[in-house]
Parts: structure tokens; sequence; C-alpha cells
């Protein structure tokens, strides 16, 4: 059993009379501990495919399992239960609430997905370099600061899968390295990761690169 499935995605968007397809019958299986890179230019339909996988959105044809039970086509608290304790989110941006500290947002996280123990605060913030700013808000934190805070609070759950928009898109070296040293550590220990990415040498380090063209996804 695969921690995420995806089978024959469609979905379509409409104006008017017109209908676009941003996805096309997209398929796909990430193994536990595999990291698969994801790229293809803008309007290639990467953010609905993300947005399907976390259950955020419904495909209108197909559907998506996360550790072996469907997600799709379920009610919108069924879908959060499922997302909050199998799914870790990284965006480019909007990853931190900002009427919340640092470590209120990781308790939120906690919280949703049933695993709150605020013993595991302070180790979750050192572990990306933010052990003193856990009382901090976003508005005072750096822009490297906010990223990696948005990582601890994508990986605080533990979760199964990890989907990530552009996660370095943003940063300077250090940070990014910082990042992937975190993911590359989870990874081992059996997170699977899909990263949405324009980094060719971000791409260089998946074990899988597949290619989103015109809604349809070219496999390595």
């Amino acid at each position: 059993m695969n921690p995420i499935e995806a089978f024959e995605l469609y979905r379509f968007y409409h104006s008017g009379d017109v209908e676009t397809a941003a996805l096309r019958g997209v398929s796909l299986q990430v193994k536990a501990g595999e990291f698969v890179a994801i790229m293809g230019p803008s309007g290639s339909g990467k953010s609905t495919l993300l947005s399907c996988l976390a259950g955020l959105d419904e495909p209108d044809g197909g559907y998506v399992h996360l550790g072996g039970e469907r997600m799709s086509r379920r009610s919108e608290s069924v879908r959060a239960k499922l997302r909050a304790q199998h799914v870790g989110i990284l965006m480019q941006s909007g990853n931190l609430f900002e009427h919340l500290t640092l470590g209120g947002n990781i308790e939120l996280q906690m919280r949703l997905a049933n695993v709150y123990n605020a013993a595991e605060i302070d180790p979750m913030l050192s572990r990306v370099g933010l052990a003193q700013r856990r009382h901090a808000y976003p508005s005072q934190l750096s822009g490297g600061e906010v990223a990696r805070g948005g990582l601890a609070v994508a990986l605080t759950s533990r979760p199964h899968v990890l989907l990530a928009d552009e996660p370095t898109a943003e940063v300077d070296s250090e940070t990014e390295a910082q990042i992937m040293h975190q993911l590359m550590q989870q990874r081992q220990e059996g997170m699977a990761m899909l990263i949405f990415t324009h980094s060719k040498s971000l791409a260089a380090q998946a074990d899988r690169l597949l290619t989103l063209q015109d809604g349809r996804l070219q496999h390595d």
C-alpha cells in the first residue's frame, strides 16, 4: 500500500461557454520514502493537482487514496481529518497564521492531527533552527525563518506524505540547504515526498522526475 495514489484525475473549469481541462487523466503513486519531483510550465495544472491530492479540491473524475483510504468525494470533515492525519502541506507562502505565534501554529497543527504534545514543540523548532523564536509572530520573522517555520508546521504531525509547492523558491541558499536537509531526514524515516518545482537542481535530487504538460503527466 502506497502512502498516496491518484487514479485518472480529471478537473475542468468553466467560464461562460468556455471549458478548460486543468487535469486530463493524471495517475501516479508515491512509495514510502520516495522523493518524486513534478515540473511543468505555469498553467500546466500543477496547483490543481496538488489541491486534488491534498483534498483541498475535488476532481471531476478519478479519485485519490491516502494510506489506502479514499479521499475523493468524501465530506469536507472526512477529507480534513484524513489530510491532518496523513499529509503535510508546504506552500510557497501562507503556511503560518498571522494571528498565532510560531509555537501556536505548531500547536494548532498538532491538535488538528490529534497528536498534541506540548513537550514536542520546542524539539520541532530546534530541528529547523528556530528554538528561540517560539513566541514570535510571523510578522516578526525573517523570510528564511518564515520558510523554516512553515516546514516545522508541515512536519509536526509526522505526516506520511509531504506535498510541497516550490519549497525553496523564495529563500537563500543557506535556508534552502536547511530545508532540504530536514526533508531528506524525513524521507529516510519513510515519508513520501511529492514536490512541485521549477528548480532543476532540486528536481535532480529526486528519485523520479515527472513532467506535467497541458494537464497530462509524462512519467520519468
